[in-house]
């Protein structure tokens, strides 16, 4: 079966970004190696309309899914970098097993990651945060959650940056 997880950065005080076009130029330069390796070796990324929109370009070597209302000739899919898509969630994995992916990651923003854990799809979160305070912002779920988690690993880096892995007991 297809390993789904979400990838996300957080601040100390819980925020993934002050508000829907904040950049994550905030995060370590270790969070960003690590998000680097995660998602290659993944090889597809989802996310929503506005995370895709903070990247400055696709990233190589990765199959880009961006949820968005509307599926338009405006949003030309790139084929093997861009597709866009309004699929359910169990759909768009059932899709992208069956073309060969074993790993997806759910890149944000907190729209998408509440779908995908609500959806029950989800077995894993890695979760960096950052020795960093917003003080206000957007949290990772848009909506109360009552879900288990099992720390599989942590680590802390010299900066104070804390990498958390976590399996999802009870999705």
């Amino acid at each position: 079966m297809i390993k789904t997880f979400i990838i996300v950065a957080q601040t100390a005080d819980g925020f993934i970004a002050k508000n829907s076009s904040h950049l994550a130029v905030w995060t370590s330069k270790e969070d960003k190696k690590r998000f680097i390796d995660i998602t290659k070796k993944a090889r597809v990324m989802v996310m929503g309309l506005n995370t895709f929109q903070t990247f400055p370009s696709p990233l190589k070597d990765r199959l880009h899914i961006v949820y968005s209302p509307e599926v338009d000739a405006v949003k030309k899919n790139i084929e093997g970098v861009v597709e866009y898509t309004n699929l359910a969630p169990v759909d768009l994995i059932k899709n992208l097993e069956a073309r060969g992916f074993d790993e997806v990651a759910i890149c944000g923003g907190s729209t998408i990651y509440t779908m995908f854990i609500k959806s029950g799809l989800v077995d894993t979160i890695y979760l960096t945060t950052e020795p960093i305070l917003f003080g206000s912002g957007m949290n990772i779920f848009k909506e109360d959650l009552d879900i288990k988690l099992e720390l599989i690993d942590l680590e802390k880096t010299e900066g104070g940056t804390i990498f958390t892995e976590y399996k999802v007991i009870n999705n």
